[in-house]
């Protein structure tokens, strides 16, 4: 029997069209829909024999607390207000996109008067194109660095923009106009702006023809420099044209879905068309997904398409969708022009749909082979390490410092076998100096592991601690788990190579506790996720250690500029962005960025004689690191 307070509202429902919303405990969302009637959709779900076969159907009457509903005035309102609630509430059993992360898409602001394309996890109403969304950060970065290469826009910020004083690396290797403080033709950078567009869109014929007609008239002007580049652009693009298989279909572009589930997993594949050729295929997961495939198919197009710019004329898809018109009529909004919701019979665009699905299946497959080879390395771990779980999770340790200082301790996470950034941890190291690993390594352990004894939400235990070293480091963790009181902890530690005074050679080794001799690492055994993890910790600890230096040295050159203190120091920083934005910056942009009048003319006559630093790639990334406790 569901709840009092539910069953009497069920017994009030309206015909009309709207939105419903399942609360359980604690007025926590269980679900939201949208219906044509809300009065036939809600009691649909609690009548004897319903066929309604989702997961999560047949725990409504334990979990249903309450229901709430909102009546609108049209199908297209309910399918705005159902978008919104689900955004805000996150429901427990609605179709959510792998980890209820946005896809990378790439961005276009073609207002600005020198527009840039950067790479964007959550695209905005704003005006701007938009293209995507790519099913990796690899795929959308590659697609970056290909317009970047052939399509001349600046790839600068538009602080770095704004402050610029001289043409960066990107005009000397010709792959950038240098609109910052050179004197270029707009209309000229403009029309690049229209052919990335047009490239993103995989509208290749129109670029072709533009391009083509550009070239000539730049090779019978005897510009044969501005010749060259539209030659590269060209073949560019021809090479992009030779990588996508014909489908034989209508002109028009098309975007095709089809799916594979077994359970509660589901493998979409989108092909997308552009002028009767295959311009894209991607595959996104979808996991534990609790409805039935027609509303599966139609949450997973809300999200997938919801606010982009960057849509097809037709949309197939192999169910048919309960309110598609209303869903038809918010895409054609965001195009600004039609988009229809096609479900093909017969025909080539079945054919499409049948290539999609197979697609799907063999993602489907792979993933699932992938997760089977996973499976079969980790059980092989625990018959090798005998642990008494299978290690699932496995977190690596370790101590980076500079000549002692700026210690740093992080923790990195595998995740079945796959680094899990979200749970990476970092420690700046208090109590100890002068390079004292060993103490150093106490240190962070203890911090580390009382949070997980104190229950605290994101330090859970881990299946296996590993810790980077040998014997004496693995003593330390020994001492450290007993120390907090946490015995059921299971530990390793890895040895790097070595030559020991023999003059014999050790590879890498695997240390356990009450065990004399280590365990050998083999090539392609289990014991490799083990170095895996360890030289992710490498490089987590490595380059936090190098952004606290940065940080260090930043302060150490304006700690000596009299009159300039922590607050302005924080401002210069924020606004600025690097001690190289600083030396660079004017009076007036020093001000601007929070300084005042007389700290501006302190900082340029203090260090107006430095130069500023080259920043390496390496540290335009550091600055994107996690930031220590």
């Amino acid at each position: 029997m569901i709840a009092d307070a539910a069953q009497r509202k069920l017994d009030k429902l309206p015909a009309s069209p709207g939105v419903y919303v399942f609360h359980g405990e604690d007025g926590k969302v269980l679900y939201v829909g949208k219906a044509r009637s809300l009065r036939n959709r809600v009691r649909s779900y609690f009548q004897p024999g319903s066929s309604d076969v989702r997961a999560f159907v047949n725990r409504l009457e334990r979990e249903l607390i309450d229901i709430e509903t909102f009546v609108t005035h049209t199908d297209k309102e309910a399918a705005l207000l159902e978008n919104q609630l689900i955004k805000s509430h996150q429901p427990k059993y609605n179709v959510k996109l792998r980890d209820d992360k946005e896809f990378l898409s790439l961005r276009l602001d073609a207002k600005k008067p020198w527009p840039r394309l950067e790479v964007v996890r959550r695209p905005k109403p704003d005006g701007s194109q938009y293209f995507g969304p790519y099913h990796s950060a690899t795929a959308a970065r590659q697609t970056l660095r290909l317009v970047n290469r052939y399509f001349q826009l600046r790839t600068c910020t538009d602080i770095e923009f704004r402050l610029r004083s001289r043409p960066c690396l990107q005009y000397q290797i010709k792959r950038c106009p240098g609109p910052c403080v050179l004197e270029v033709d707009q209309q000229e950078y403009r029309a690049q702006v229209v052919n990335v567009a047009r490239f993103l869109d995989g509208r290749h014929g129109e670029l072709v023809r533009d391009i083509d007609g550009r070239m000539k008239g730049a090779s019978g002007e005897l510009e044969y420099e501005r010749a060259a580049v539209y030659r590269d652009q060209l073949r560019a693009v021809e090479r992009a044209q030779e990588e996508q298989r014909v489908a034989g279909v209508q002109k028009s572009d098309q975007d095709v879905i089809g799916f594979h589930r077994q359970g509660d997993q589901v493998e979409i594949a989108v092909l997308s068309m552009r002028g009767g050729r295959l311009f894209s295929l991607r595959t996104l997961p979808l996991r534990k997904v609790a409805v039935p495939n027609d509303e599966m198919l139609g949450a997973f197009l809300r999200q997938h398409y919801a606010e982009r710019t960057s849509l097809p004329d037709d949309i197939l898809v192999p169910v048919s969708i309960e309110m598609s018109e209303a869903l038809e009529e918010l895409l054609s909004e965001n195009r600004k022009r039609r988009v229809r919701i096609v479900e093909p019979k017969r025909g080539a665009k079945a054919k499409l749909l049948d290539l999609a699905k197979e697609n799907a299946e063999h993602a489907f497959a792979e993933k699932e082979r992938a997760r089977e080879d996973v499976e079969a390395r980790l059980r092989e771990l625990q018959k090798l390490l005998r642990l008494p779980v299978l290690p699932r999770r496995i977190e690596c340790v370790d101590i980076s410092h500079t000549g002692g200082e700026e210690t740093v301790g992080v923790f990195v996470a595998l995740q079945d076998g796959v680094p899990a950034k979200e749970r990476y941890r970092s420690f700046r190291v208090k109590r100890v100096s002068g390079g004292d690993d060993y103490a150093a390594m106490y240190e962070v352990l203890m911090r580390r592991l009382r949070r997980a004894k104190n229950d605290e939400k994101g330090w859970e235990l881990p299946d296996l601690l590993v810790v980077d070293g040998g014997k004496g480091q693995l003593g330390v963790a020994v001492r450290a788990r007993e120390d907090v009181g946490v015995p059921g902890l299971e530990v390793a530690s890895v040895a790097k190579p070595r030559v020991t005074a023999a003059g014999q050679e050790e590879g890498d080794r695997v240390f356990l506790p009450g065990q004399k001799n280590p365990i050998p690492v083999r090539a392609n055994s289990a014991l490799s996720l083990l170095l895996l993890a360890r030289d992710e910790t490498h490089r987590a600890s490595n380059t936090l250690r190098h952004k606290i230096g940065r940080k260090r040295r930043l302060r150490s050159e304006l700690d000596g500029v009299p009159g300039v203190g922590p607050k302005t120091r924080g401002k210069l920083l924020r606004n600025l962005g690097s001690l190289r934005e600083v030396l660079a910056a004017t009076e007036a942009q020093l001000i601007e960025a929070g300084a005042t009048k007389r700290q501006a003319e302190a900082i340029r006559r203090t260090l107006g004689s430095h130069a500023p630093d080259a920043e390496s790639a390496e540290d335009t990334a550091v600055e994107n690191a996690f930031q220590p406790d």
